[in-house]
C-alpha cells in the first residue's frame, strides 16, 4: 500500500500536480470517480449488475473506476497522514462492538 502511495506521489510531483492535490480536491476527485463507478450500475437490474464483470467492455469500465476510487483514496490518505488499512481495522472493530452477531445477548437481535 505505502508503495503504491509513493508511486502516485512521484507521478503527480512529476507532473507538478501535487499542487492541486489539497485535501479538498482530493475529497471531491474521489467523490467523483466513485459516482462513476456508480453510473455503470445505475439503470440496470440486480441480475444485470450482478453479470457486469461477464461482459468484457462493462468490466473493464468497472476496473478502471474502481482504480480511479483506490488512487484517489490513497492520494488522499497519504496528504492527510491516514493509514487507510489502520484505519480500516479500526471502522471494523467498532462496527463489530455496534453490531453483535446475533444470539449474542445484544439489544440489536
Amino acid at each position: 500500500m505505502v508503495g503504491l502511495q509513493q508511486r502516485l506521489a512521484r507521478f503527480a510531483a512529476e507532473r507538478d500536480w501535487g499542487q492541486y492535490h489539497t485535501p479538498k480536491n482530493l475529497a471531491a476527485a474521489l467523490s467523483v470517480e466513485a459516482a462513476e463507478l456508480v453510473e455503470i450500475f445505475q439503470w440496470l437490474t440486480p441480475e444485470q449488475s450482478a453479470r457486469v464483470m461477464a461482459e468484457g467492455g462493462s468490466a473493464a469500465r468497472v476496473e478502471d473506476e474502481v482504480a480511479d476510487v483506490l488512487a484517489y483514496l490513497l492520494q488522499f490518505c497519504h496528504v492527510v497522514g491516514v493509514d487507510p488499512l489502520a484505519a480500516l481495522e479500526a471502522k471494523i472493530e467498532r462496527n463489530e462492538t455496534r453490531f453483535p452477531r446475533p444470539g449474542t445477548g445484544h439489544s440489536m437481535e
